[in-house]
């Protein structure tokens, strides 16, 4: 175990692969991109809402315990974060791993505009 884990915990995570065949199936996830509101505008995968990190835990109340929460953000640290405070808060959040470079070099859909 790495000194890392031993500090702050483990958070379950997801490629990007397996979350693409969750959302074809329709699995009734929730899609939370914690990024700053600007770069959720340039592009998001379709469907995610947003609530960027440094707001997160004050919006606790608006999200619900009975879905899964998917973490996404740029590359996946602000998404460990994001699913870490979710976990301790009785929340099941998974990461996305690579965050939304990762999403994007894969080829899956983005979509740009508006905060959902």
């Amino acid at each position: 175990m790495s000194i890392f884990t031993q500090l702050f915990g483990s958070v379950d995570s997801i490629h990007v692969s397996d979350l693409q065949e969750k959302i074809n199936d329709k699995n009734g996830l929730y899609l939370l991109d914690v990024r700053t509101m600007g770069e959720y505008r340039d592009g998001h995968i379709p469907g995610a809402a947003s609530i960027p990190l440094d707001r997160l835990e004050a919006r606790l109340t608006k999200l619900s315990k009975n879905k899964e929460i998917i973490c996404i953000c740029r590359s996946g640290s602000r998404s460990k974060r994001a699913t870490r405070l979710l976990q301790k808060a009785g929340f099941n959040a998974t990461n996305m791993q690579g965050g939304m470079n990762a999403w994007q070099n894969a080829g899956y859909k983005v979509k740009s505009g508006k905060v959902k």
